[in-house]
């Protein structure tokens, strides 16, 4: 089986700036791997091009069999990022901006009711708009749109970045439930020991580069 995500030397860059400057890793069908690395190491970019909202400038990087140098956007439907942006739509509703992202992605949109349920998103809050949302009602809500579609491949940065402590369990057992489907889980994550019992393997990040270490190394 092909791996899920396979970098060779993957540069990317920010005007003259490396992003990633030759990175190589490569990441099993049904793996959890945490990304660990100081500020500015790459984890979010990283994470970025692996669902195509950073160029790859050189080198290679292949997820889910699509070629990122030439295909992008072949590898969304499958490939879900939970990052600073929410990529919600302020003026909707919770159930608005869920059954409309499912459309987009050719997902049913009545799954949209049992995500926000199991995210605390019932009742008063599904027909709230975004706007009018908490930081972490925000936070939830996005979450909800990562269990709807439930994509093959799940980037989680800083997942769980203005949850409280319920949230915080609750994303543990959303990603321990995906793992036990066999979904693919990248997560960068500065809580190392909030993460690490999550997780099959951790690679570090540093200076746009990649280096390997056994789960558990400080």
């Amino acid at each position: 089986m092909a791996p899920a995500v396979s970098l060779r030397e993957a540069v990317a860059l920010a005007g003259h700036f490396p992003l990633l400057a030759g990175a190589s890793l490569e990441i099993e069908e049904g793996e959890v791997v945490h990304l660990r690395g100081p500020n500015g190491a790459g984890k979010t970019s990283l994470l970025r091009m692996c669902c195509g909202l950073v160029p790859l400038h050189s080198g290679r990087a292949v997820v889910l069999g699509h070629d990122l140098a030439v295909d992008r956007r072949g590898a969304r439907r499958s490939v879900g990022l939970l990052g600073h942006q929410s990529f919600l739509y302020d003026e909707l509703t919770v159930e608005e901006n869920l059954r409309y992202s499912l459309r987009a992605f050719g997902v049913d949109p009545l799954r949209a009711g049992v995500a926000a349920e199991r995210l605390g998103l019932g009742g008063r809050l599904r027909s709230t708009q975004v706007l009018k949302l908490s930081a972490g009602q925000r936070r939830r809500t996005a979450l909800a749109l990562l269990v709807a579609r439930d994509p093959r491949l799940w980037l989680l940065d800083e997942p769980h970045a203005g949850l409280d402590q319920e949230g915080r369990d609750l994303l543990d057992e959303i990603v321990s439930d995906s793992r036990r489907a066999g979904r693919t889980v990248l997560l960068s994550s500065h809580e190392h020991e909030r993460a690490a019992p999550l997780c099959d393997r951790v690679i570090r990040l540093a200076g746009g580069r990649v280096v390997e270490e056994p789960v558990g190394v400080a």
